[in-house]
């Protein structure tokens, strides 16, 4: 796939998650999907946001709140450099489909938005200056290691959209691409991300999955073979 098509479907990925593409742009998502690891591995990050964002009401919205200072010229300069330095253009609606789809597209941009920064490495923070929260806590898991050469530790955080894992290990063959899952207590398993193996380097890894803390029986990371190389019970 050329570099702008893919682009093009990363672009689709917020709108994926939503529900919000027609049944055509879904077919042609999910076959992207089904063959790119990356953008597996991005759609798994925002998944938990979908919910957040379909409750979005554009007719609700009275102020827009200010951008912070320099987010829009570090947003610019990312669509830029992605572009090889060329000004990004803007392809206006028809107008005959406008109308109908402004609510669609105001979803279309806050997933956009959340893909970007994510993507990116924009961060910014909402809310008073200065104001913190206290830090989600953290629950040692115990990990167990098919393989001699992998060596891991992981904790889990409970979110109220899901369970997050943080898992730090070295040894993954460099190169190939693991998958995470989160198993339930039902024994359903979802997704929760992909990396990459770094060899004797160390990894650390933030992964996500939609199975609430109380529900979650355990996770497995599993090679591409399929053969499960480290698990832990929850």
């Amino acid at each position: 796939m050329r570099p702008e098509n893919h682009r093009a479907v990363r672009e689709q990925l917020g709108a994926f998650a939503l529900g919000q593409l027609d049944a055509a742009e879904r077919v042609a998502v999910q076959a992207h999907l089904d063959g790119c690891p990356s953008c597996r591995a991005e759609l798994n990050s925002i998944a938990p946001l979908a919910a957040p964002l379909r409750s979005v009401r554009p007719e609700r919205i009275d102020d827009v709140p200010a951008l912070p200072p320099g987010l829009g010229e570090a947003v610019m300069s990312r669509i830029r450099a992605e572009a090889g330095g060329g000004q990004p253009t803007v392809t206006p609606a028809p107008p005959d489909r406008a109308p109908w789809r402004s609510g669609r597209r105001l979803q279309f941009a806050a997933a956009a938005a959340v893909i970007a920064i994510a993507a990116g490495g924009i961060g910014f923070g909402v809310g008073a200056q200065g104001s913190s929260s206290a830090p989600a806590p953290l629950e040692a898991v115990a990990v167990r290691s098919a393989s001699p050469t992998v060596q891991a530790v992981a904790d889990v955080v409970p979110h109220t959209w899901g369970v997050e894992i943080k898992l730090e290990a070295t040894g993954f063959a460099p190169g190939r691409v693991y998958r995470v899952s989160v198993t339930d207590d039902q024994g359903r398993t979802v997704g929760a991300g992909e990396f990459v193996g770094t060899g004797a380097e160390q990894m650390r890894c933030n992964l996500n999955s939609s199975v609430l803390r109380a529900a979650a029986a355990g996770f497995q990371v599993t090679d591409p073979d399929g053969q499960v190389v480290v698990s832990a019970a929850l």
